[in-house]
């Protein structure tokens, strides 16, 4: 088996192999399609090691029925002296049961690989752009950005482990008036450091204290000139100053979680490039936008002071929208769909595929989007894959009840806050204990649990446990990992290796699914079976991982242990989450 090849991918080219024989003795047709045949784990293990659907699929084709077809497959896959048995089950499904053999040179290949094993090259060095977080730079990052943060670098770095060539970057919205407001907020603490007496923080503008060291920034560099100047004097200097600042915490506050982004792309730059106009200039040309006037609002009565307005739209409804969009305001900026389709032109001139990871109350915005990639993708020659990640809000609470606001921010609990209080792995494991669409607690008291009911602490215990283990057997016993016996593992074992031998599986699996937090729920399991494991030695002494008297047992489980304890590091390494080796 190639180092990139999983162990089911070895037994998937050997099925394919005896296929390829029947075709070449008459039995299959030349050039029979085998795409869809698939060699997996059964629902039931008791079933065997591996199932694969081949005589289903392919009966057809060779003029017979599902159950003889089988019968001709099974009859040259028994030959394999690693194959110990191949029966036929229902109406043409065959079920492998493999030599233990198998599985003990699995673990061999775990410990060649170390932290490469479950690396894969399905990827094929394709570029994928994920984007995540682009969070607006008005404040630091808050629970809103959390789960999307953690969930768009945990993908960053499960593709590539699968052999993609990833560029992670964020699209900093500096253009708009959510930054002239926050210019207005800072001038506000640029003249309270000046000694300004500023009363209430007017409504409308941002009230963090966070915005104080901002203000005092600016004067330190400033001075006083600007004290007594029109707006459209400090306006433009304010704006771009205060936008640095608050990047800058932003990135500090990411860095809390282990994220760094490789590209940072402003809006404000794009739009001087002329980004937009070349995109609807494109458009135009493609008869994809034209000039026309928008309907009135749906379901009720359109404000009085609603007109029609003739404005530049954007044919969606041809790419499945349920209506044209404005890519320009009345005003004549930009909308921030006519920006961010934009935007997505410029990631498609670098990239072989597209994934945005959004909050869920983006999900209007998704159509949309996708028509523009897909037009735009289309004028560029070729076709780019374009996928949106929803991610849905996380309720904060503490012992069950809403969790307090942080003081420094004003009205939200901060990334830095979360960090500070439970740890980074603990804020980053648990983000991807649910599949991101669906809704999530984060209970302060309840992540830091010690108990099977918390994964976060149910995986870091297994590790630590096999760190612990191979600790003593060296101190106490002289005794270190062996591959030298492991003839002497028995079916527990052989279960357990088994549970590993999964992983480079689930790697492929969750990376073309796009879904890192499979990763997260496949360690629970394992660590859940590992711990099974260990608890059988409870009971009897014989089959606990350290055996008195017997050190050519305990060098073999060792040797098992040590394996389960790299896979378990390679898929906390995929979610950014340490492996500590005590508790």
């Amino acid at each position: 088996m190639s180092e990139m090849q999983t162990l089911y991918a070895a037994y998937a080219a050997k099925i394919d192999a005896v296929l390829a024989a029947l075709e070449a003795q008459g039995v299959l047709p030349a050039g029979c399609p085998r795409a869809n045949v698939s060699v997996e784990p059964p629902r039931d293990t008791s079933h065997g090691d591996l199932a694969t659907n081949a005589a289903m699929v392919l009966a057809k084709q060779a003029r017979t029925n599902p159950r003889a077809l089988a019968e001709q497959i099974v009859e040259m896959l028994a030959r394999d002296p690693m194959i110990e048995s191949a029966e036929i089950a229902g109406p043409g499904f065959i079920n492998l049961r493999l030599a233990p053999q198998v599985w003990l040179d699995e673990l061999g290949t775990i410990a060649q690989l170390e932290d490469g094993y479950g690396k894969s090259e399905k990827g094929a060095g394709k570029r994928v752009n994920v984007e995540y977080v682009s969070a607006n730079p008005t404040g630091p990052m808050h629970m809103g950005h959390c789960r999307g943060a953690v969930v768009g670098d945990a993908l960053a770095s499960l593709l590539e482990f699968a052999g993609n060539e990833v560029i992670r970057e964020y699209y900093v919205n500096d253009a708009g008036s959510q930054v002239d407001t926050l210019a207005r907020s800072a001038y506000l603490r640029y003249r309270e450091a000046l000694g300004e007496d500023i009363g209430e923080i007017p409504a409308g503008l941002y009230p963090g204290d966070y915005l104080k060291t901002v203000g005092e920034a600016l004067a330190k560099e400033l001075g006083d000139r600007f004290l007594d100047q029109p707006e459209e004097e400090w306006l433009p200097i304010f704006r771009a100053q205060t936008v640095t600042a608050m990047m800058d915490m932003i990135r500090s506050d990411l860095k809390l979680l282990g994220i760094e982004h490789d590209v940072f792309s402003s809006e404000a730059a794009l739009q001087q490039a002329g980004k937009p106009e070349e995109a609807e200039k494109w458009l135009r040309a493609h008869d994809l936008v034209y000039d026309g006037v928008l309907e009135a609002p749906k379901g009720k009565a359109p404000p009085e002071d609603w007109e029609p307005v003739e404005l530049p739209l954007f044919r969606s409804t041809k790419f499945g929208d349920d209506q044209d969009r404005p890519i320009k305001k009345s005003d004549g900026k930009w909308t921030y769909f006519g920006a961010d389709l934009a935007y997505h032109m410029q990631k498609a001139e670098d990239a072989d595929e597209l994934i945005d990871i959004w909050g869920a109350d983006h999900a209007g915005t998704v159509k949309r989007i996708k028509a523009a990639v897909a037009a735009l993708s289309e004028g560029q020659g070729k076709s780019i894959p374009f996928d949106v990640k929803l991610v849905q809000m996380v309720q904060l609470l503490r012992n069950g009840e809403p969790a307090k606001m942080s003081k420094r921010s004003g009205n939200f609990v901060t990334i830095a806050d979360m960090v500070e209080e439970v740890g980074k792995d603990v804020v980053r494991f648990t983000m991807l204990t649910r599949k991101p669409d669906a809704q999530m607690d984060f209970d302060f008291a309840k992540v830091v649990e010690t108990s099977k009911d918390n994964p976060v602490f149910y995986v870091q215990y297994a590790h630590a446990r096999i760190c612990s283990a191979l600790r003593k057997a060296k101190a106490e016993e002289g005794i270190e990992p062996s591959a030298d016996k492991l003839g002497l593992l028995g079916e527990d074992e052989l279960a357990l290796v088994k549970q590993a031998a999964q992983f480079p599986r689930e790697v492929e699996a969750a990376a073309k699914a796009r879904e890192p937090h499979r990763i997260a729920f496949y360690l629970y399991d394992l660590a859940a079976a590992f711990h099974a494991f260990w608890n059988m030695g409870n009971d009897d002494p014989q089959k606990r991982v350290i055996v008195a008297q017997d050190p050519d047992l305990t060098a073999a489980r060792l040797f098992l242990i040590a394996q389960i304890g790299q896979v378990i590091r390679n898929g906390l390494a995929l979610l950014g989450v340490e492996a500590v080796e005590e508790l």
